[in-house]
Protein backbone atom coordinates (compact mmCIF):
# COMPACT_ATOMS: atom_id res chain seq x y z
CA UNK A 1 0.00 0.00 0.00
CA UNK A 2 1.34 3.43 -0.96
CA UNK A 3 2.00 5.81 1.90
CA UNK A 4 0.01 9.06 1.47
CA UNK A 5 2.19 12.02 0.56
CA UNK A 6 2.02 15.72 1.25
CA UNK A 7 1.68 17.61 -2.03
CA UNK A 8 2.10 21.37 -2.37
CA UNK A 9 1.20 23.28 -5.52
CA UNK A 10 2.67 26.80 -5.71
CA UNK A 11 1.10 29.19 -8.22
CA UNK A 12 1.10 32.85 -9.06
CA UNK A 13 -2.61 33.48 -9.59
CA UNK A 14 -6.05 31.99 -8.92
CA UNK A 15 -6.94 29.33 -11.53
CA UNK A 16 -3.27 28.60 -12.43
CA UNK A 17 -3.31 25.29 -10.54
CA UNK A 18 -6.65 24.09 -11.89
CA UNK A 19 -5.77 25.05 -15.44
CA UNK A 20 -2.35 23.41 -15.47
CA UNK A 21 -3.03 20.29 -13.43
CA UNK A 22 -6.64 19.93 -12.32
CA UNK A 23 -6.72 16.26 -13.27
CA UNK A 24 -3.43 15.50 -11.53
CA UNK A 25 -4.59 17.25 -8.36
CA UNK A 26 -7.79 15.23 -8.31
CA UNK A 27 -5.89 11.97 -8.82
CA UNK A 28 -3.54 12.80 -5.93
CA UNK A 29 -6.58 13.31 -3.71
CA UNK A 30 -8.25 10.09 -4.85
CA UNK A 31 -5.20 7.98 -3.95
CA UNK A 32 -5.10 9.54 -0.47
CA UNK A 33 -2.46 12.24 -0.81
CA UNK A 34 -2.88 15.50 1.10
CA UNK A 35 -2.96 18.35 -1.41
CA UNK A 36 -2.50 22.04 -0.64
CA UNK A 37 -2.34 24.99 -3.01
CA UNK A 38 -0.54 28.21 -2.18
CA UNK A 39 -1.37 31.15 -4.42
CA UNK A 40 0.99 34.11 -4.19
CA UNK A 41 -1.67 36.62 -5.17
CA UNK A 42 -5.44 36.91 -5.18
CA UNK A 43 -5.41 38.23 -8.72
CA UNK A 44 -5.62 41.92 -7.81
CA UNK A 45 -3.08 44.60 -8.65
CA UNK A 46 -3.52 46.14 -5.19
CA UNK A 47 -3.25 44.48 -1.82
CA UNK A 48 -6.76 43.71 -0.60
CA UNK A 49 -8.22 43.11 -4.04
CA UNK A 50 -9.36 39.70 -5.21
CA UNK A 51 -12.00 38.56 -2.71
CA UNK A 52 -14.16 37.20 -5.54
CA UNK A 53 -11.30 35.24 -7.05
CA UNK A 54 -10.38 33.85 -3.64
CA UNK A 55 -13.94 32.56 -3.31
CA UNK A 56 -13.68 31.00 -6.77
CA UNK A 57 -10.54 29.14 -5.69
CA UNK A 58 -12.27 27.77 -2.61
CA UNK A 59 -15.22 26.59 -4.69
CA UNK A 60 -12.88 24.82 -7.10
CA UNK A 61 -11.03 23.30 -4.13
CA UNK A 62 -14.24 21.60 -2.96
CA UNK A 63 -14.66 19.94 -6.35
CA UNK A 64 -11.07 18.70 -6.59
CA UNK A 65 -10.73 17.83 -2.90
CA UNK A 66 -7.89 20.25 -2.16
CA UNK A 67 -7.30 20.19 1.59
CA UNK A 68 -5.94 23.71 2.00
CA UNK A 69 -5.91 26.79 -0.22
CA UNK A 70 -3.79 29.67 1.08
CA UNK A 71 -2.89 33.05 -0.35
CA UNK A 72 -0.25 35.74 -0.10
CA UNK A 73 -0.95 39.43 -0.80
CA UNK A 74 1.59 39.89 -3.61
CA UNK A 75 0.21 42.43 -6.11
CA UNK A 76 -0.66 40.91 -9.48
CA UNK A 77 1.83 41.78 -12.28
CA UNK A 78 4.34 43.17 -9.76
CA UNK A 79 6.12 40.03 -8.65
CA UNK A 80 9.53 41.26 -9.83
CA UNK A 81 9.34 44.05 -7.23
CA UNK A 82 8.48 41.73 -4.34
CA UNK A 83 10.95 38.84 -4.46
CA UNK A 84 11.85 39.20 -0.79
CA UNK A 85 8.21 39.00 0.27
CA UNK A 86 7.63 36.05 -2.05
CA UNK A 87 10.57 34.14 -0.60
CA UNK A 88 9.33 34.75 2.96
CA UNK A 89 5.77 33.76 2.01
CA UNK A 90 6.98 30.51 0.48
CA UNK A 91 8.96 29.49 3.54
CA UNK A 92 5.82 30.13 5.60
CA UNK A 93 3.72 28.03 3.21
CA UNK A 94 6.23 25.17 3.27
CA UNK A 95 6.33 25.28 7.07
CA UNK A 96 2.59 24.50 7.41
CA UNK A 97 3.44 20.92 6.47
CA UNK A 98 6.76 20.15 4.83
CA UNK A 99 5.77 18.73 1.42
CA UNK A 100 7.02 15.51 -0.11
CA UNK A 101 6.18 16.75 -3.60
CA UNK A 102 6.09 20.30 -4.96
CA UNK A 103 4.56 21.41 -8.24
CA UNK A 104 5.09 24.90 -9.60
CA UNK A 105 5.43 26.96 -12.78
CA UNK A 106 8.23 26.20 -15.23
CA UNK A 107 10.60 29.15 -14.66
CA UNK A 108 11.03 30.01 -18.36
CA UNK A 109 7.72 31.80 -18.95
CA UNK A 110 6.60 34.89 -20.85
CA UNK A 111 4.46 35.99 -17.90
CA UNK A 112 6.83 37.58 -15.39
CA UNK A 113 4.67 36.57 -12.42
CA UNK A 114 4.87 32.94 -13.54
CA UNK A 115 8.62 33.16 -14.11
CA UNK A 116 9.30 34.69 -10.69
CA UNK A 117 7.05 32.14 -8.98
CA UNK A 118 8.81 29.28 -10.73
CA UNK A 119 12.25 30.60 -9.83
CA UNK A 120 11.50 31.36 -6.18
CA UNK A 121 9.47 28.21 -5.54
CA UNK A 122 12.20 26.11 -7.15
CA UNK A 123 14.84 27.65 -4.87
CA UNK A 124 12.81 26.86 -1.75
CA UNK A 125 11.63 23.43 -2.90
CA UNK A 126 15.13 22.18 -3.64
CA UNK A 127 16.00 22.52 0.06
CA UNK A 128 12.61 21.72 1.59
CA UNK A 129 11.06 18.92 -0.51
CA UNK A 130 12.16 15.64 -2.05
CA UNK A 131 10.42 15.85 -5.42
CA UNK A 132 10.07 18.96 -7.57
CA UNK A 133 7.93 19.00 -10.69
CA UNK A 134 7.25 21.91 -13.05
CA UNK A 135 3.96 22.19 -14.91
CA UNK A 136 3.33 23.91 -18.19
CA UNK A 137 1.55 27.25 -18.10
CA UNK A 138 -0.11 28.77 -21.18
CA UNK A 139 2.92 31.07 -21.61
CA UNK A 140 5.73 28.59 -20.88
CA UNK A 141 8.71 28.75 -23.20
CA UNK A 142 11.11 25.98 -24.23
CA UNK A 143 9.08 23.49 -22.21
CA UNK A 144 10.00 19.88 -23.01
CA UNK A 145 7.87 17.54 -20.91
CA UNK A 146 9.27 14.31 -19.52
CA UNK A 147 6.22 13.35 -17.47
CA UNK A 148 2.72 12.89 -18.87
CA UNK A 149 -0.30 12.41 -16.65
CA UNK A 150 -2.98 10.72 -18.76
CA UNK A 151 -6.37 11.21 -17.20
CA UNK A 152 -9.81 9.71 -17.57
CA UNK A 153 -13.11 11.22 -18.72
CA UNK A 154 -14.15 11.55 -15.06
CA UNK A 155 -10.95 13.40 -14.15
CA UNK A 156 -11.33 15.71 -17.13
CA UNK A 157 -14.95 16.42 -16.12
CA UNK A 158 -13.79 17.29 -12.60
CA UNK A 159 -11.16 19.63 -14.01
CA UNK A 160 -13.70 21.34 -16.24
CA UNK A 161 -16.11 21.70 -13.31
CA UNK A 162 -13.35 23.29 -11.23
CA UNK A 163 -12.46 25.72 -14.00
CA UNK A 164 -16.14 26.64 -14.36
CA UNK A 165 -15.94 28.08 -10.82
CA UNK A 166 -13.81 30.93 -12.15
CA UNK A 167 -16.71 32.88 -13.61
CA UNK A 168 -14.77 36.15 -13.39
CA UNK A 169 -12.27 34.91 -15.97
CA UNK A 170 -14.03 35.31 -19.26
CA UNK A 171 -11.02 34.00 -21.21
CA UNK A 172 -11.41 30.51 -19.72
CA UNK A 173 -13.26 28.87 -22.60
CA UNK A 174 -14.00 25.37 -21.34
CA UNK A 175 -14.29 23.94 -24.84
CA UNK A 176 -10.88 25.30 -25.82
CA UNK A 177 -9.10 24.14 -22.69
CA UNK A 178 -10.80 20.78 -22.78
CA UNK A 179 -9.54 20.38 -26.32
CA UNK A 180 -6.02 21.36 -25.34
CA UNK A 181 -6.05 18.76 -22.58
CA UNK A 182 -7.25 16.15 -25.02
CA UNK A 183 -4.52 16.96 -27.55
CA UNK A 184 -1.69 17.76 -25.13
CA UNK A 185 0.35 14.60 -25.44
CA UNK A 186 -0.09 13.96 -29.16
CA UNK A 187 2.67 16.35 -30.22
CA UNK A 188 5.18 14.56 -27.99
CA UNK A 189 4.18 10.88 -27.75
CA UNK A 190 4.48 8.60 -30.76
CA UNK A 191 1.15 7.29 -32.05
CA UNK A 192 2.37 3.70 -31.61
CA UNK A 193 2.59 4.38 -27.88
CA UNK A 194 -0.70 6.26 -27.77
CA UNK A 195 -2.57 3.41 -29.44
CA UNK A 196 -1.76 1.18 -26.45
CA UNK A 197 -3.40 3.59 -23.99
CA UNK A 198 -6.56 2.22 -22.32
CA UNK A 199 -9.99 3.21 -23.59
CA UNK A 200 -11.02 6.68 -22.46
CA UNK A 201 -7.44 7.82 -21.84
CA UNK A 202 -7.70 10.75 -24.19
CA UNK A 203 -6.58 13.69 -22.08
CA UNK A 204 -3.20 14.55 -20.60
CA UNK A 205 -1.40 17.16 -18.53
CA UNK A 206 2.30 17.65 -19.11
CA UNK A 207 5.09 18.18 -16.60
CA UNK A 208 8.85 18.35 -16.36
CA UNK A 209 10.47 16.60 -13.42
CA UNK A 210 13.24 18.72 -11.93
CA UNK A 211 14.08 16.20 -9.19
CA UNK A 212 12.71 12.88 -8.01
CA UNK A 213 14.15 10.91 -5.11
CA UNK A 214 13.49 7.17 -5.00
CA UNK A 215 14.42 5.08 -1.96
CA UNK A 216 15.28 1.40 -2.14
CA UNK A 217 12.67 -0.95 -0.73
CA UNK A 218 13.31 -2.25 2.75
CA UNK A 219 13.95 -6.05 2.71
Amino acid sequence: MTTPRSVLVVVAHPDDAELAMGMRIREHVLVGDRVRVHCLSTGGADIGDGAARRDECLAAAKILGIGGYTFSPIPDTRFTDHRGAINAALFDAFAIERPDVVYTHYPDDQHLDHAVTGEEATTVALREAADLIHFRSPYSRNFEPNLYFVGTPDLLADKQAALACFASQQQLDMTVFGGLTTLAYRQHVHHRVVERFPNGANGAEMFRTARQIVHASVP
